[in-house]
């Protein structure tokens, strides 16, 4: 079985995020940038189907600047076979980078797409079902669990509900949540051989891909500070404070 992975280039989860002083999007001037976290669960899915005897091959794309070669081996590093970047400096949006997969899993012909639920700095929570929809495949969002049965796999999704589980024939694409598992640290040895393994270089044009936005940004700003909060004697002072001050009651 021959998986594709996503690992796409975000800001550090532990680091706050700024605007920019002229409001035009977040500062990541001298940001420490690291592997989307959700990424992180689909390589560790990926790699320990490897080690399980499921998967053959692990092939990590990230879409993005060069820069992002770096995210690339770090997934080499923590166990996929090889890589490819899809080099831009355009901040493309979730349906340029669903065709982008797409013309990859031309090529690849994977037997699986394993990608994170969203990333962390757009919160879009599309690109899988984009990537679904382009190649026509079954896929299954929100994955708790995921087992391998030839040439079908079963999902377990977490929905509003609970939990919901899913059959699928293969090919696939599966989003990961939260709960699949737990991410492991790349060893100094493994970062080491990974330095070794192959990185393709691409382009959105090389796969002719339209990445033109659909989206304009009009404006990027920090949330309100949260005001102080105060303390009331009794609920004859709150309920006054609410309708007068805060004006949530009449």
């Amino acid at each position: 079985m021959k998986i594709l992975i996503a690992v796409k280039r975000v800001a550090d989860y532990n680091v706050k995020v700024r605007a920019k002083s002229d409001n035009t999007g977040p500062d990541l001037a001298n940001v420490k940038m690291a592997i989307n976290p959700f990424c992180e669960i689909a390589v560790e899915e990926a790699v320990r189907m490897k080690e399980n005897g499921i998967a053959t091959e692990i092939i990590a794309v990230s879409i993005g600047p060069q820069a992002a070669q770096e995210q690339v081996r770090t997934a080499l590093a923590l166990g996929a076979d090889r890589g490819i970047l899809v080099e831009t400096d355009v901040d493309l949006e979730p349906l340029a980078i669903a065709k982008c997969f797409k013309a990859i899993c031309d090529k690849e012909n994977p037997d699986m797409v394993l990608l994170g639920k969203q990333a962390i700095d757009g919160d879009n929570n599309q690109t899988g079902q984009m990537i679904g929809a382009l190649t026509g495949w079954a896929q299954a969002t929100f994955a708790s669990e995921i087992t391998v049965d030839d040439s079908n796999i079963t999902v377990i999704r977490e929905v509003d509900a609970g939990l919901q589980t899913v059959k699928l024939k293969l090919p696939a694409i599966v989003t990961v949540d939260l709960r699949l598992n737990e991410p492991r640290y790349a060893s100094l040895p493994n970062i080491m051989k990974a330095k070794k393994k192959t990185i393709d270089k691409t382009t959105p044009e090389e796969l002719g891909v339209d990445t033109a936005p659909r989206v304009i940004l009009l404006k990027a700003e920090p949330p309100a500070e949260r005001q102080a909060g105060v303390k009331v004697e009794d609920v004859a002072e709150l309920i006054e404070k609410l309708k007068n001050e805060a004006k949530v009651i009449s």
